[in-house]
């Protein structure tokens, strides 16, 4: 399928996904019309009109090279991410992690893109796929009606929703540092997160009024919604998870164990760890305390923590519907629709979690759309890789209903041999480096078109 050098090519929606996509095609030589609604449609989580604005959190994952962030880190920088190096000289203090500064980061990659001499920034709703040609659909989470009901006739069947609930970011000098302390769970690496330690007493009495608060009711398009009861596993609402059980925060966001309170010397009963949020690290994330309580309770309940009593919020938390494909019925593990070669998706769409996987998945549509402007077949990558473990899982997992699914190392195939427990990690990040290395001499890079 030979694409006209002088029709760009459409990137439909500028979030991580369709920005990395956009690049990438940009920097192959392709001309890129790249479509963004916001600020002209405003969606019910975004506060910026930035490009690849992040939502939910501002960490990209442990950077440790045996971990499955840093793992998945290095196979982006081995694919030429373009998004990966402005994240890191974007990042702020974070321990073992990456994180970034969400404002910085934004700006940072829309001054990019608005630079690029090959990348057409269009700030317009797209309310319909291209019926032919080359095109990257990368709408995220909250792809707008009118184009996921053109998606939905696309695909012959309904689509799925879940909700995805977003943290609180409390002001830094607000915090009463008599009681909350800096320290890294275990004393490893540098204290970068501030911990809120409480005994058995005020936790329990946290977890009370709780489960007592008020929520938001759902907004008319999300109540509406037939599957609005259906909550995604990996970020469900602190009030979900304590009415599964009164322990349940404590042995989950609220883990206590390896921090060791200097005003007792001993492990508080439970913890909420504040990650910070921006450079100068006046705002921190309350880490794993994504919520859908009214705005009122949130304030009220959260000030009853130690160290609170004063709090100042840069922002509470909320909860917003969020969309994807059945992708294992609709694409490739190249993200191909497996009915329109040249059609590929990217994103949170396709049912790919975490800040990293969202990247990569841009990074692979856009692969798979390089090759067919180029006339070749697209290639999946190896699925001892976690990039290609989590394309092949969204492609071909047998689940059903299909959910979700971030990259870890237990999508990856079974090591050769017997590798002890401890040293697995280790090895199945030495084994996708190698891999990726060996099919990148194969296929090589993507080549850019002879004129400009």
């Amino acid at each position: 399928m030979a694409g006209s050098m002088s029709r760009p090519i459409p990137v439909i929606g500028a979030g991580l996904a369709g920005s990395e996509a956009a690049l990438q095609l940009a920097d192959a030589g392709f001309p890129v019309r790249l479509y963004e609604m916001r600020p002209v449609q405003p969606t019910a989580a975004h506060q910026t009109h930035h490009c690849a604005e992040l939502v939910c959190s501002n960490s990209l994952g442990s950077k440790l090279p045996d971990r499955a962030g840093g793992c998945l880190q290095a196979e982006l920088r081995a694919l030429d991410c373009k998004l990966l190096p402005v994240a890191e000289a974007c990042s702020v203090p974070a321990g073992q992690a990456l994180a970034v500064d969400r404002d910085q980061f934004g700006a940072h990659v829309t001054a990019v893109i608005e630079a690029h001499p090959r990348v057409e920034l269009v700030r317009e709703e797209v309310q319909a796929i291209p019926r032919e040609g080359v095109c990257v659909v990368a709408t995220g989470p909250l792809t707008s009606e009118a184009l996921a009901a053109d998606i939905q006739s696309l695909a012959g069947q309904d689509q799925l929703a879940f909700f995805d609930a977003i943290a609180p970011v409390v002001h830094g000098d607000s915090l009463d540092r008599s009681i909350v302390f800096a320290a890294s769970r275990w004393g490893k690496g540098t204290a970068d997160y501030l911990n809120v330690p409480l005994n058995e007493e005020e936790y329990e009495r946290f977890v009370d009024a709780l489960l007592a608060a008020e929520k938001h009711e759902l907004k008319d398009f999300e109540a509406a919604d037939p599957r609005a009861k259906q909550f995604f596993e990996r970020c469900l609402p602190i009030e979900i998870l304590a009415a599964r059980g009164r322990d349940t925060l404590r042995y989950g966001p609220m883990r206590p164990v390896g921090l060791d309170d200097p005003r007792t010397g001993r492990w508080p009963h439970a913890v909420l760890q504040l990650r910070t949020e921006n450079t100068e690290g006046t705002l921190w994330n309350m880490v794993g305390f994504q919520t859908n309580l009214r705005y009122g309770e949130q304030e009220q309940l959260f000030r009853s923590l130690p160290g609170l009593a004063e709090a100042e919020f840069a922002r509470l938390g909320s909860m917003h519907r969020n969309t994807f494909l059945d992708a294992p019925k609709l694409l490739t593990p190249q993200l191909e629709w497996r009915e329109r070669p040249g059609l590929s998706f990217a994103g949170q769409i396709t049912g790919m979690e975490g800040y990293l996987g969202n990247i990569g998945s841009g990074l692979v549509a856009a692969r798979s759309a390089i090759a067919r402007l180029q006339q070749r077949e697209p290639q999946p990558l190896p699925r001892t890789t976690l990039l290609g473990a989590l394309t092949h899982h969204v492609a071909e997992s047998p689940a059903e209903p299909f959910q979700p699914m971030k990259a870890e190392f237990g999508l990856l195939p079974p090591l050769p041999g017997r590798v002890r427990k401890k040293e697995r990690k280790a090895a199945y990040a030495a084994r996708s480096a190698a891999d990726l290395a060996a099919h990148l001499r194969h296929n090589g890079a993507p080549a850019a078109p002879a004129h400009p």
